[in-house]
């Protein structure tokens, strides 16, 4: 019962820390898109040649350095409170930034910080409790522990963890940078059947994890794919009480509009109601449409450069009208197979 606890109070902290994280992302993703969309194609990658647009491509990458950092911070925040704030931002900004040993440089970016954020969180959350007298206790906080927590878990992180973690982070980042074709497809399946099963729960916001870990690595496909998911079930949804209206009654009608204007703005969450209220028809319509959706903006190589989706974010995409195709189909076939699956009103009511 006890690991159960913990491992409830680490889940809640890693969420904490995304949902301070994202500010950070968005602002970073807006302009590094908005510079890299005047840039010029080269055999390399896009070359920005505007001075004005090099300066807004630095502020997205100034706001993409910060993002790790307080990651970190705010996970060790959730857990240990205000004095857990600076271990945890200094140990995510060593875990994203690449530190020397034995001759070789090693970083291990999102998942290294996640580890830092939350062993500073519970060693901070131990070293409040400690008794002192009252002339240590007014330097304890501002002091002693910051001071002592950044020493024993960076040095713990830098001869002891930080290796294996990079190792294992580069694993997953070269892997995911070489995926094309059948694999890119597999990946789309999977992102489209787990990343909205919960929509915009805790395996949602797992799985809006992962992708954030890859576009901090520079790999932002899987996020285009996700960003498709995340509008796919609400929109949909009300596809579906268009098409087949003898299924639905005009309250359905009425919240799937509201849902689908949702679904536009890249609001998973307007797809719960009927979820709730239709578990087994819904959930395997919105699984499968979105696995669609995700195979369309995998084929297309669909980009996103920031961690929200649906229409809105057309500005920041790269293959645009992939994108677009992309959510259009995944809300079709869910639409259809959610008309199809789900038995006529009057049919429900015997």
């Amino acid at each position: 019962m006890e690991v159960k606890k913990y491992l409830k109070e680490i889940q809640k902290s890693f969420l904490s820390g995304v949902s301070f994280m994202m500010p950070v992302v968005v602002a970073g993703g807006i302009m590094l898109a908005v510079s890299l969309a005047t840039g010029e194609k080269t055999p390399t990658g896009v070359t920005i040649t505007n001075p004005f647009m090099q300066q807004i491509n630095l502020l997205g990458k100034a706001a993409f350095a910060m993002m790790i950092p307080v990651l970190g911070g705010y996970i060790a925040y959730s857990i240990a409170g205000k004095p857990g704030l600076a271990p945890g931002m200094i140990l995510g900004y060593v875990a994203n930034n690449s530190v020397t040993i034995n001759d070789v440089e090693v970083k291990s970016g999102f998942l290294g910080a996640m580890v830092l954020g939350v062993a500073a969180g519970y060693l901070v959350k131990w070293m409040k409790g400690w008794k002192v007298n009252k002339q240590i206790k007014t330097i304890l906080p501002i002091l002693i522990i910051p001071s002592v927590s950044v020493f024993v878990l960076g040095i713990f992180y830098i001869y002891v963890i930080a290796k294996p973690i990079s190792l294992f982070m580069g694993a997953i980042t070269s892997i995911m940078g070489s995926l094309n074709g059948a694999s890119a497809v597999l990946l789309a399946v999977f992102i489209g059947l787990f990343g909205e099963v919960d929509m915009g729960g805790p395996v949602t916001k797992s799985v809006s994890m992962f992708t954030l870990a890859l576009m901090n690595e520079g790999i932002y496909e899987p996020n285009g794919m996700f960003r498709i998911a995340v509008a796919v079930p609400p929109i949909g949804i009300f596809l579906a009480t268009r098409f087949f209206k003898n299924k639905f009654n005009e309250g359905d009608r009425n919240t799937a509009a509201a849902a689908g204007i949702m679904g536009c703005i890249g609001i998973t969450e307007g797809a719960i109601p009927f979820v709730v209220s239709d578990i087994k028809h819904v959930l395997p319509s919105t699984m499968i449409g979105t696995a669609v959706g995700c195979i369309i903006g995998a084929i297309g190589k669909v980009k996103c450069y920031v961690p929200h989706g649906g229409f809105i974010v057309l500005p920041v995409v790269e293959h645009k009208i992939w994108f677009i195709v992309a959510i259009i189909v995944g809300s079709c076939v869910t639409g259809i197979i959610l008309g199809l699956l789900r038995p006529k009103l009057e049919e429900a009511a015997k």
